[in-house]
């Protein structure tokens, strides 16, 4: 069967999404042009006439994934809610006991990173602006009056690295800890830093509508 002619711009988000599928598949290190090329039935050639060398193209399929997930946290916390509803909502999408996907990925391009410039700048800034957006949505809800917070980029900081390094656990270490463990772990973390009860986060999310939780 023929294949469907795509504009360039369907073809490079098709290569990218194989890249990905690939780099998760194989690691950064093994994964090879033709990897890609045979998982999509494409020529090595088309592949580089995309993107002229294996470093481009991963560096782009991180870009690719890191831009994914920045939109949908940027939904997540772009809601009418309130601020802990949406603060809550993206750190249990982020936690890797939630729905977020690739870590397996990210855990591949941190330590790709050590090695490659290009990742190192992809992975920092994703870093970045994840923080900056949590920090954002806390000093909302420290001037609504939600909760305190004294100093919201650390606390964004602290979060962030606690649900990298449970990723890395859960992810690498089969039952090094239990997802529920982990999640009590996080939601403790969280309601620490903010000066509430861990109760409330739960009534929380007893009284948040069906409609606000997609």
């Amino acid at each position: 069967m023929a294949r469907v002619r795509l504009s360039v711009a369907e073809r490079r988000e098709e290569l990218l999404r194989a890249s990905i599928e690939q780099i998760e598949a194989r690691g950064v290190a093994a994964v090879r042009i033709a990897d890609v090329a045979s998982a999509l039935g494409v020529s090595n050639a088309l592949v580089l006439y995309h993107f002229s060398t294996k470093e481009k193209l991963v560096a782009a399929a991180f870009t690719y994934a890191a831009e994914g997930d920045l939109a949908h946290l940027r939904k997540l916390l772009g809601r009418r809610t309130t601020a802990l509803r949406r603060l809550r909502s993206a750190v249990r999408w982020y936690a890797p006991t939630g729905q977020a996907k690739g870590w397996r990925l990210w855990i591949e391009g941190w330590a790709a990173a050590l090695r490659e410039p290009a990742l190192q700048e992809v992975t920092r800034d994703l870093d970045k602006q994840w923080k900056a957006a949590l920090a954002e949505v806390i000093a909302e809800g420290v001037a609504a009056g939600e909760f305190r917070c004294p100093d919201p980029h650390g606390t964004a900081l602290r979060l962030t690295a606690l649900l990298d390094g449970l990723a890395v656990q859960l992810t690498s270490y089969a039952g090094a800890v239990s997802r529920a463990r982990a999640q009590e772990w996080v939601d403790e973390a969280l309601a620490r830093e903010l000066g509430l009860e861990r109760a409330a986060l739960t009534a929380s999310e007893r009284a948040e509508p069906a409609s606000e939780t997609s």
